[in-house]
């Protein structure tokens, strides 16, 4: 039975979406790591995969490639640069579109207040987090930040009190 149950368990995670998150510098500098994960797992996503990491000139041209055009590039570039940041990947149902809506509009005071961006920001740049906007993007950035072996599949045991069961099926 428990074999059954455990085999279940694992089929449902497959169906869940990953998305990516960054806790930008001014969540680091700003001691707000803790609170910032605390919303995810509040939300009762799952956290996947999580590391501290230095980005650099090489891993953000890539990143940021879509506004190399643009005249703020190498000033996002250096403010991605100021500390090291936290690189998250979240998994759940319909996650990506619910972390984007949880982190709020870009502008920080655009955001409304309860989005983690209106609760922290006042910036359109120094808005606390990234997160991805689509499956598509979402796959790409998950791969650029994690080996396939730093991401892990785990049971949460509560799983059947975040989602009705035809939501699981």
């Amino acid at each position: 039975m428990l074999a059954i149950v455990r085999h279940w368990f694992f089929n449902i995670y497959r169906l869940m979406e990953k998305t990516l998150v960054i806790l930008k510098p001014g969540c680091i500098s700003r001691g707000l790591i803790g609170e910032i994960i605390s919303r995810f797992e509040k939300k009762g996503l799952r956290l996947v995969g999580i590391k501290m990491r230095q980005l650099d000139d090489t891993i953000l041209n890539e990143h940021y490639a879509h506004l190399a055009e643009k005249p703020f590039f190498t000033r996002i570039k250096n403010g991605m640069m100021a500390t090291p940041v936290i690189v998250c990947c979240w998994e759940g149902i319909d996650v990506i579109r619910v972390v984007h809506d949880m982190a709020g509009k870009t502008n920080g005071r655009d955001a409304l207040p309860g989005t983690i961006r209106g609760d922290y920001s006042m910036s359109i740049q120094e808005n606390i987090v990234h997160t991805s906007d689509s499956q598509e993007t979402a796959i790409i950035e998950i791969k650029r930040f994690f080996a396939d072996a730093e991401l892990f599949d785990y049971q949460l045991p509560y799983l059947h009190s975040l989602y009705c069961s035809d939501e699981l099926d």
